[in-house]
């Protein structure tokens, strides 16, 4: 009886141990996306996990957890299982919401595995054709002219776009108010209706507006010129230096999730961005395929809270 015993006992650690050894993934795959379905960065989330379905020969679906300007789909991810089966893409924002947001129970630098970064693109300046500005230098000359009479929209208060507003006022030494609004495709609705005059967005919603006339983009926060608006020139081709801010999308995990998985998707999402219909179709959206190593995307985010946090305790902005 107890060799019988003993029998079934190792059966069933061997099946155990078999089906711990599954290679991964054995099952389907979730991506939380903490933004609505639609935009741009939705775009860019369900581009990546339609490809990565195939790659791992997987499906991989995206979960949209929009609220709270990102918070909510960052606290859910935040709390699921290390295993590699639940997935999130966050942008640069996520770093200021604790600046934004009181008691969030997770942090961008500790409570998420860093996968790939897998787009960039320059936030801009843009303001309505009937502006009587053609480009920055005048854009400031204008705004001095004219202190806190101005009013710039950008997708949420204390928003990365809001905060980038907030260096440039303060790094070209004009004033002017801030309006919030609940999304970037909101603010570029007002701004082309000429209800703003100004807005501080992504490049993405603004692109189809600046071809066509109806706004005017004065400059790109990035280091280099964007692609998709060569004509525009950079904060420092304008005279404002040291301001380098682009809105990026990334993938993560929870926290402590295993480096053999961690290396194997950033292995395959720096294919699917190497794929030349992808890029196309990034950029076709105003975004650069950028894919980076783990390492590089944490250190992108780590750094993006430290300035964020140095900003608002310099201009002593209230955000709460």
């Amino acid at each position: 009886m107890r060799k019988a015993f003993d029998i079934r006992v190792a059966v069933l650690l061997l099946l155990a141990s078999a089906a711990h050894a599954q290679p991964y993934p054995s099952k389907p795959l979730r991506v939380i996306a903490s933004f609505a379905a639609g935009g741009a960065a939705d775009l860019i989330s369900r581009t990546v996990a339609d490809r990565l379905s195939a790659a791992l020969g997987q499906q991989v679906i995206v979960d949209n957890r929009a609220g709270a300007g990102g918070a909510l789909g960052l606290e859910l991810l935040a709390r699921v299982a290390p295993d590699g089966y639940t997935l999130g893409t966050g942008s640069e924002a996520m770093t200021a919401l604790p600046y934004t947001h009181k008691g969030l129970n997770w942090d961008p630098r500790t409570s998420f595995t860093a996968i790939s970064l897998m787009s960039t693109q320059p936030l801009v300046l843009a303001v309505h054709a009937s502006l009587l500005v053609k480009s920055f230098e005048e854009f400031v000359a204008y705004a001095k002219a004219r202190p806190k009479q101005l009013t710039f929209g950008s997708s949420g208060h204390g928003h990365s776009q809001h905060l980038t507003g907030e260096m440039i006022k303060k790094a070209a030494g004009f004033d002017m108010t801030h309006v919030p609004y609940k999304g970037g495709a909101q603010a570029i609705v007002d701004l082309v209706g000429g209800q703003i005059p100004v807005a501080v967005l992504g490049s993405s919603p603004v692109i189809p507006y600046h071809r066509a006339g109806k706004v005017r983009t004065l400059v790109v926060t990035s280091a280099k010129r964007s692609a998709a608006l060569p004509d525009v020139p950079t904060l420092a081709e304008a005279g404002v230096q040291d301001i380098d801010v682009s809105q990026t999308i990334g993938m993560f995990g929870p926290a402590k999730l295993p480096k053999d998985i961690v290396a194997r998707l950033n292995a395959e999402i720096g294919k699917i961005l190497a794929t030349s219909a992808v890029r196309e179709r990034l950029a076709a959206a105003g975004f650069e395929a950028s894919p980076s190593s783990p390492e590089q995307l944490a250190a992108m985010m780590r750094g993006n809270y430290e300035r964020w946090g140095l900003l608002i305790s310099d201009l002593k902005l209230q955000l709460n």
